[in-house]
């Protein structure tokens, strides 16, 4: 069987998106392959790759990277928006495959101390790895 794609997207490809790529292809590696992309990409966030290393996930080869870099280039199976920003700004476009929207808060504009930044950030990611858990459940039934 050969695997799915999944294209996650997001404003900036820097914290939710970039999560949820390397959380799908954690869990649900043998039978997809996961990309994340921006509207407008920035860089990764740094609290992004702790807490991605925190669960034993290397993202040395992540980066931030734009819509167009996929547009008329592969298929995806599916399309899942992760900000309302996106979900709201996603053009149509060929080999886009099922739409799906996860809203997310954006923990990158959570303002306090280091810590509370990082607890934020973990909090984001568990719900993520929830909802990709959760989702790669209701496939295979």
């Amino acid at each position: 069987m050969e695997k799915k794609r999944v294209l996650f997207l997001c404003t900036g490809n820097s914290a939710r998106s970039q999560m949820a790529e390397a959380l799908l292809n954690k869990y649900g590696g043998k039978d997809f392959i996961a990309s994340s992309a921006g509207l407008n990409p920035t860089v990764i966030n740094p609290y992004t790759i702790k807490v991605l290393e925190e669960v034993g996930i290397d993202t040395s080869d992540q980066f931030a990277k734009p819509l167009e870099t996929f547009i008329g280039k592969l298929e995806f199976d599916y399309l899942i928006t992760v900000c309302s920003s996106a979900e709201k700004r996603c053009p149509m476009f060929p080999g886009m495959g099922t739409k799906i929207h996860w809203p997310f808060e954006d923990p990158s504009e959570f303002k306090g101390s280091d810590s509370e930044k990082m607890e934020t950030f973990r909090e984001i990611r568990n719900k993520i790895e929830t909802r990709i858990k959760s989702w790669l459940i209701d496939l295979a039934e």
